[in-house]
């Protein structure tokens, strides 16, 4: 049987492991204002382009709001690119397209961080500023901002969705791709939770590929319902995930048998959310992430560093912390859980 609950996230949104000491990024050098010593740059002399997965789409519809906030209320011309579907290739080529054009930083959302890797590396080469989000580990970038840690992150998830379906049943996972490392960090952790703590729950396919798009999340819950009558329970991680997945499982009449739960945004998700086709989206802000990249970027072209406790004077990002195992992933704690009765909280 479906249950619902609310569930926020705050500063305990799990064990985030702190690297011991007071490690930075940043202060100085070709990536912190003029390595000859000189002074750092001014934001009125800063241009800055994020680079997102895929345009059109609300999740990065959204983002590209805080990246017009940014620029507004920062000074630096700021901007956001992407291609028309979420091809890393097609990110590369972006990214190459940028490099002659000097700009002062190139951050980016990658669908593909081995993909993106060397492109970057080029980047870097050029004095570029590198900055990432959603993409722990990737190389040749100066900082990764994380909303949160993904790990935990998905063990919220799966809490949430073991609590829905009576901790027993099957379920799948969607990621957008399989080369989307934050999505699969995020089933993985949701899929280790489960196998330690809900023996009587089963995931029944590999990370299944929406392609960042809400037709075929669609396509495939219909295959799958199809062909796993005994599934209760769908894990999404791309934006329009819980959205296909939600057509699917109202047409099929079984709205009140399937628990439908993922990352999404009020705006993609609101009205399966309060039709019930969808029990809870969990999401951070696209435009909080992307301030947070830009203001990275900003800090470390002024000659900041990035620290433990750098506060970027952006919601969920005023204290961040340091990765465990990584010298420049930093994390915030930005993340909330929304379910039909918390849903209008937000206008986005």
């Amino acid at each position: 049987m479906k249950r619902n609950s609310i569930v926020r996230l705050g500063v305990a949104l799990g064990a985030v492991g702190l690297l011991a000491g007071c490690s930075t990024v940043g202060g100085g050098g070709a990536q912190g204002g003029d390595p000859d010593g000189g002074e750092a740059l001014a934001p009125e002399d800063m241009t800055m382009v994020t680079v997102v997965k895929v345009q059109g789409v609300g999740w990065f519809d959204r983002m590209e709001i805080g990246v017009q906030e940014f620029a507004e209320e920062s000074g630096v011309d700021a901007r956001q690119e992407g291609a028309d579907d979420a091809s890393p290739e097609k990110q590369v080529q972006i990214i190459q397209d940028l490099i002659p054009q000097a700009p002062t930083a190139i951050t980016v959302v990658p669908n593909s961080p081995e993909a993106l890797s060397s492109v970057l590396g080029q980047a870097q080469a050029q004095g570029i500023i590198t900055v990432a989000h959603e993409a722990a580990g990737i190389e040749n970038v100066d900082v990764d901002i994380e909303a949160f840690d993904n790990i935990s992150y998905g063990e919220l998830i799966m809490e949430n969705l073991a609590e829905c379906m009576d901790e027993e049943g099957q379920y799948i996972s969607f990621v957008g791709g399989l080369t989307a490392k934050t999505h699969m960090d995020w089933v993985q952790g949701a899929q280790d939770l489960q196998l330690a703590e809900y023996p009587d729950m089963e995931r029944v396919e590999d990370p299944v590929e929406s392609k960042e798009d809400e037709n075929v999340a669609y396509q495939r819950t219909k295959e799958l319902l199809a062909k796993h009558p005994d599934l209760t329970g769908i894990q999404g991680s791309a934006g329009t995930d819980v959205a296909g997945a939600a057509r699917a499982v109202e047409e099929a009449g079984l709205t009140d048998e399937v628990c439908v739960m993922g990352t999404s945004i009020p705006s993609v998700a609101r009205e399966y959310v309060m039709d019930g086709s969808i029990d809870k989206i969990f999401f951070w802000d696209p435009a909080a992430a992307g301030k947070a990249q830009l203001k990275i970027a900003q800090l470390l072209a002024e000659g900041e560093e990035i620290a433990e406790g750098t506060d970027l004077g952006i919601e969920g990002y005023e204290s961040l912390s340091k990765l465990d195992g990584f010298d420049n992933v930093f994390v915030g704690d930005a993340a909330v859980v929304l379910d039909e009765s918390t849903i209008d909280d937000y206008d986005f």
